[in-house]
C-alpha cells in the first residue's frame, strides 16, 4: 500500500448517506472545502436497503388494499400482486445498486469524493484506504463529521452464520418472493416487511418477544397494525423468542421457547441496530470503538472541539428524516466555529440546536393501516413529569374518513400539556394518515396554542377534519 501526502481540507465527512450527503451540502454551502469518504455506495442505507426500496415494495399493498375498500374499484382489484413488476419498481427506485447519479451530485456541489474506509487517525486526521490500494491521509482544519449510520444487529444464537438469515438489507432486496417467510422481532423493518412480503405472496410467520409491535408509539397503534397482519394471513404470535434456528437442505427450522418447529424459506431477523463505529479508529481519539456516540445539541461529540456525529451513530433518532435535519443543524454550527462566531444559537429551537430530536420526532410506519405519529406519548409525557391531558377520536367518526374507505378503521390521539395548553405529542393510525403526521409536526414543533389551533380551519371533506373533533373533544372535557 502507498501513501499519498497528507491533503487538508476544512471538513472532512465520513459517511456519504442522506446525512453526509447533507452535511457536505451545508458546508460546501458555507464556502468551507469538504471531502465525503465512502467505502459502499454514495447516497448510503435510505437509498438502497432501506427507506426507499422498502417503500417501493410496500406501496402497492396499500393501494390495493385502499382499492378493495372503494365500491365500484374492489372487484377489479382482487387479483395478487404482480411480484415481479413490484420488484422491478423496486430495482428502478435503487437505480439498480450503483450511485452515478448521487455521485454526480456530490461532484455538482463541489465536495471531493474519496472511496475506500476511512479510519480516525488522531485529531482532525482521517485516513483512508482506498479500493486501489492507495492510501490518503485527510486533515480537517475545522471538523471531521461522523456519519457512517448503524447496521441490523443479530441475536447471539448457535450456528446463526450457517443459516445466512436475512437482515433488513436482504429483505428489501431479494430477487425473488419466499414461499414461507419467518420474521423476528416488533418494530418497524418487522412490520413493514412483514407486510410487504404478505402482500406480494409469502406465507409469513411474525414472532414478537414483548406482548405488542411498535413499543415507542401509543399501544393502540400495535393493536391496529397486528389485527390488519392476522385478517391479511399472516401467522402473529406474540410472546414468543427464537431459542434455536438450522437449515435443513434449503429449509429454515425455528424453534421457538414455547417448544414449536416453524419451517420457513428464509428468516428476517429485525431485532435491532448497532452503530457502525467498530472500525472508525475512535479509539485513536479517546473513544470506545463500536459505541454511539454522545453529542450537545449542536451535533458536537461531547468533550470534542472538531468531532461531530451525526444521524444514527449519536442514537438520538434513528430515522433518514431526522438524520436530515441533524446535518443540516451541524453543518450550520460548524460554519459558525468556522467563521469565528463568538456564540451560537444554541437555545431550545436555535439554529445551532437539535431540538426537535427531544421534542418534535416524527415517524410514519407504512403499514396496512399506516401509523404516525410525533412527539410524546402519553406514557412518556407522564414519565417526564409533564400535566397532561389525552383526546382520543374515532377517525371512522370524520366524513372524509367513509369517503376514503368503506369500513375505514383508525384512531387518532392527542397529548395537550394542561399548563400551557399546546400539544406534545399526536398519534394517528389508519389508511391514509401518512399524509396527516407534517400537520401534527408543525403543531407540536411549533409549539401552537390551542387557542390558536381552533382557527386552523380543516377542509371538508377530508380525513383531517380529525382536527376539529381532537378539538371540540378537548373542549369538551
Amino acid at each position: 500500500m502507498t501513501e499519498t501526502e497528507s491533503i487538508a481540507y476544512d471538513v472532512v465527512v465520513l459517511g456519504a448517506g442522506p446525512v453526509g450527503e447533507n452535511v457536505a451540502d451545508r458546508t460546501r454551502a458555507a464556502g468551507l472545502s469538504t471531502a465525503v469518504v465512502e467505502s459502499e455506495l454514495v447516497g448510503g442505507e435510505c437509498s438502497y436497503w432501506a427507506c426507499m426500496p422498502s417503500k417501493a415494495l410496500l406501496r402497492p399493498a396499500i393501494a390495493r388494499a385502499d382499492a378493495r375498500r372503494v365500491p365500484g374499484l374492489r372487484q377489479s382489484v382482487q387479483g395478487p400482486l404482480d411480484a415481479p413488476a413490484v420488484l422491478a419498481h423496486r430495482d428502478d427506485y435503487t437505480s439498480h445498486w450503483k450511485d452515478d447519479g448521487q455521485v454526480d451530485w456530490l461532484s455538482g456541489i463541489g465536495a471531493d469524493l474519496y472511496r475506500g474506509h476511512g479510519r480516525l487517525a488522531g485529531p482532525r486526521t482521517v485516513a483512508v484506504d482506498g479500493p486501489d490500494g492507495a492510501r490518503h491521509v485527510l486533515t480537517a482544519r475545522h471538523a471531521v463529521a461522523v456519519c457512517t449510520g448503524s447496521r441490523a444487529l443479530l441475536p447471539d444464537l448457535p450456528g446463526l452464520a450457517q443459516v445466512k438469515p436475512w437482515t433488513s438489507r436482504e429483505a428489501t432486496s431479494a430477487p425473488a418472493v419466499p414461499g414461507r417467510l419467518v420474521v423476528v422481532g416488533g418494530g418497524v423493518v418487522a412490520v413493514e416487511m412483514a407486510t410487504a412480503w404478505q402482500s406480494l405472496g409469502s406465507q409469513v410467520t411474525l414472532l414478537v418477544r414483548g406482548k405488542g409491535v411498535l413499543p415507542r408509539m401509543e399501544p393502540f397503534a400495535g393493536e391496529l397494525v397486528l389485527d390488519a397482519l392476522a385478517e391479511a394471513g399472516a401467522d402473529v404470535r406474540t410472546g414468543t423468542s427464537v431459542s434455536a434456528v438450522t437449515r435443513e437442505g434449503s429449509a429454515v427450522v425455528v424453534l421457538t421457547d414455547k417448544g414449536d418447529r416453524i419451517e420457513a424459506d428464509e428468516i428476517l431477523f429485525a431485532t435491532g441496530r448497532a452503530p457502525r463505529t467498530d472500525d472508525l479508529g475512535l479509539d485513536t481519539v479517546d473513544l470506545e470503538p463500536g459505541s454511539w456516540l454522545t453529542v450537545d445539541d449542536s451535533l458536537r461529540v461531547l468533550g470534542s472541539e472538531w468531532l461531530y456525529a451525526v444521524g444514527d451513530v449519536n442514537h438520538r433518532a434513528l430515522l433518514t428524516h431526522q438524520g436530515k435535519y441533524q446535518a443540516r443543524i451541524a453543518g450550520a454550527a460548524i460554519a459558525a466555529r468556522a467563521e469565528g462566531a463568538p456564540l451560537l444559537e444554541t437555545d431550545p429551537w436555535g439554529a445551532h440546536a437539535a431540538t426537535a430530536d427531544h421534542a418534535a420526532v416524527p415517524q410514519v410506519v407504512f403499514t396496512d393501516p399506516e401509523a404516525a405519529a410525533v412527539g410524546l406519548s402519553l406514557a412518556e409525557a407522564e414519565q417526564a413529569g409533564h400535566r397532561v391531558r389525552s383526546v382520543d377520536v374515532d377517525l371512522s367518526s370524520v366524513a372524509g374518513a367513509g369517503l376514503y374507505a368503506d369500513g375505514y378503521r383508525g384512531r387518532a390521539r392527542m397529548i395537550v400539556d394542561v399548563q400551557r395548553e399546546v400539544l406534545l405529542g399526536v398519534t394517528f393510525v389508519g389508511p391514509g394518515v401518512g399524509e396527516l403526521i407534517h400537520s401534527a409536526t408543525v403543531a407540536v414543533a411549533g409549539e401552537v396554542p390551542i387557542s390558536r389551533l381552533w382557527h386552523a380551519v380543516p377542509s371538508y371533506p377530508t380525513v383531517s377534519e380529525v382536527w376539529l373533533r381532537l378539538l371540540e373533544a378537548y373542549r369538551d372535557k
